[in-house]
């Protein structure tokens, strides 16, 4: 519902019933109140602003206690709106974290971050002694700094003192459900995304589990969506509204993201451009024969979601920015609609590391090809290339699997702020690509996912849209050849590297 140009509704015209949803992202932690259709309720929506630690080694933590109540300050502000009861409070965070707990249920780790590579020299260990290919078929995903696996087992190498102490070891999301209400599980889509998940049976894997000396025991029952948890801990003195409130599993951004984008199936990608970026199609059941370069998750007891990450795209324009004296911002969009030119650098833009299609973590971003007549602006030009020629890798391996899509679904405060970054995706993919409009899609998607359980049978409304971004002309052709290039590059100074 496009209320006034925007899509929102009034508190009283709202349909009931109301949905509390919370976001933890890379930059802070967001919350909002949404009814049975989908639309957020004017005025509900708060955010606390936070950044990673992180460290030239390849640190990259957060405070689970500070994310913890930053959640609380978020809930606290949308119940305490407080006029209508609120029926569910669902939330999301960002995939995969990890937090060791003791026997108190206190943190006794930092939260380690998608973007902690320290455990690098594990993930060349697991493929050295894993059948790679069959794992990958099993949990729906290769061995990769930002999964579980690697991480167990660098944690046992460089803190065992820490790890004996720990008695359960939950993600982000969890964590944040044990402290505020007394329990906890893992949504599917939380644990399909540690990397240890049996996505054909939905149950974690015990050969991983054995390999990495983790007993099963010491990780969260999982729960799907149609398994809401119930409070150990009231809450109602706290949150009047949220008396009655059914509490549901923690899931991750990927699910929540490509729901609220308004995807109706593999016709249509969802390409995020936050922080990190992906692309994503929900696809019914799993996929047998799943490509390299792709993973497969599991989300509920019918539904996978197929796709392939990015680390860097928000994170490489903060780069750029704070880096070059860059121009304005009309001047820099209309760097990314101006005619290709062979001249601009060549950008492997892994700041933070690989994931899709390599899966080399431990990679770092590579500038090709500059002279003296080169300046800021080709390189961001050159970055933003990097950046949609990684995305249309990913795509190639989607169209393998399920088939060529007829749209590209856009979303993320990228795609929003860079839009220009779009026009570069269609032409290097030859796909028309769609803005999705709305504020927080992944917010929308978090509070779709409880509604899918609480109000199965109300209407949704469609989010709004900007208008379709077309191929132009033989950019297609171009971009092919530009990623022939690309390719060579990445073969020299990445794959080849490790």
């Amino acid at each position: 519902m496009a209320m006034g140009g925007r899509f929102s509704v009034g508190y009283d015209e709202a349909q009931g019933p109301l949905v509390l949803a919370l976001d933890v992202g890379s930059t802070g932690t967001r919350g909002g109140l949404y009814d049975a259709s989908g639309v957020p309720i004017k005025g509900s929506k708060t955010k606390v602003a936070h950044a990673f630690t992180t460290v030239a080694d390849g640190t990259s933590t957060i405070d689970a206690d500070q994310v913890t109540d930053e959640i609380r300050q978020c809930i606290s502000h949308v119940a305490g709106l407080g006029r209508r009861p609120i029926a569910g409070v669902a939330i999301d965070t960002f995939a995969s974290s990890l937090v060791g707990v003791d026997a108190d249920d206190r943190a006794i780790t930092p939260c380690y971050t998608y973007a902690d590579s320290r455990c690098a020299p594990q993930v060349q260990y697991l493929k050295s002694i894993l059948d790679e290919d069959r794992t990958q078929q099993r949990t729906g995903t290769r061995q990769h700094t930002g999964y579980l696996p690697p991480r167990f087992l660098w944690l046992n190498a460089t803190a065992p003192d820490v790890v004996a102490r720990v008695a359960r070891w939950l993600s982000l999301g969890e964590y944040a459900w044990l402290r505020l209400i007394g329990t906890t599980a893992a949504g599917t889509s939380t644990a399909a995304w540690t990397g240890m998940l049996d996505r054909h049976a939905g149950v974690w894997d015990a050969e991983l589990f054995d390999l990495v000396g983790v007993g099963i025991e010491k990780l969260s029952p999982i729960a799907p969506p149609s398994a809401p948890l119930t409070p150990k801990r009231s809450v109602a003195a706290d949150w009047p509204a949220l008396a009655d409130a059914v509490w549901f599993a923690p899931i991750t951004d990927g699910f929540s993201s490509s729901i609220g984008a308004g995807t109706t199936g593999p016709a249509q990608v969802v390409l995020a451009a936050a922080t990190s970026g992906a692309v994503r199609m929900v696809i019914e059941g799993d996929l047998p024969n799943l490509p390299r370069g792709l993973w497969c998750n599991k989300i509920d007891e019918t539904r996978s979601i197929l796709g392939g990450a990015l680390n860097d795209v928000g994170r490489a324009v903060t780069w750029l920015e704070s880096t070059f004296v860059l121009p304005d911002a009309d001047a820099l969009h209309a760097a990314l609609l101006a005619e290709p030119d062979p001249a601009t650098p060549l950008v492997l833009p892994f700041f933070s590391g690989e994931r899709s299609t390599g899966w080399v973590g431990e990679s770092r971003a590579v500038i090709h090809r500059v002279n003296a007549a080169t300046g800021p602006l080709e390189i961001f030009r050159g970055t933003m290339e990097g950046v949609a020629w990684t995305y249309a890798r990913m795509l190639q391996q989607l169209i393998i699997a399920t088939g060529r899509p007829t749209e590209i679904l856009g979303t993320g405060r990228v795609s929003n702020d860079q839009p220009g970054l779009m026009q570069l995706v269609a032409d290097f993919t030859g796909v028309p690509v769609t803005p999705i409009t709305i504020k927080r899609s992944t917010l929308r998607g978090t509070a779709l996912h409880a509604l899918e359980i609480l109000a199965p049978d109300a209407p949704r409304a469609e989010p709004t849209r900007g208008d379709t971004l077309e191929p132009v002309g033989d950019r297609y052709a171009y971009y092919q050849h530009r990623a022939d290039r690309f390719q060579v590059l990445y073969d020299k100074v990445i794959a080849r590297s490790y």
